[in-house]
């Protein structure tokens, strides 16, 4: 159940990718923060790397993101990180999503590590995931192009009728 709802979501991702132009994907111009879909797609994919990348270790480390530039400037190298994110999320089948998996991250002090459940983690992930796809979509609004898919940005906790007013 995990996998698939991450799955569905980052599928979304890999769709809009496919339906907006190059310039749009790099573009910066979206104020208050002036960043990119591709710098939230990439940081987005990061998390992502961090847990599935970490978990077979028994060390996830949020600090140690890739942050690989061809995933924030090029649409299809985008599009095929999602496809192995979701290669790694199809290998996780069968395995125990309560165990336990020491994730360290900096939360504004300092380094620190705690104790997740490979689940947790992974639901960390995906509730980011949705909250980097909603400023996604107000920068997609700013530039005047409309997202197809209205869910898109949305958690799934949102009332219908807000997703579709």
């Amino acid at each position: 159940m995990v996998i698939s709802a991450i799955n569905n979501n980052i599928e979304k991702a890999k769709k809009l990718l496919g339906s907006i132009s190059d310039d749009i994907y790099v573009n910066t111009s979206v104020s208050p923060y002036y960043s990119s879909i591709g710098g939230h797609i990439r940081h987005i994919l990061d998390v992502f790397d961090c847990a599935l990348d970490g978990f077979p270790e028994q060390n996830i480390n949020l600090i140690a993101r890739k942050r690989d530039p061809r995933v924030e400037n090029d649409r299809a190298f985008a599009i095929d990180k999602i496809v192995q994110i979701q290669r790694k999320l199809h290998h996780l089948s069968g395995v125990d999503f309560d165990t336990i998996v020491p994730v360290t991250d900096d939360l504004g002090s300092g380094a620190v590590t705690l104790n997740y459940t490979l689940g947790a983690i992974l639901a960390q992930a995906q509730s980011h995931a949705i909250h980097h796809f909603a400023i996604i979509g107000y920068i997609l609004n700013v530039l005047n192009v409309e997202v197809t898919d209205k869910t898109f940005g949305y958690n799934p906790t949102t009332p219908k009728n807000e997703v579709e007013a």
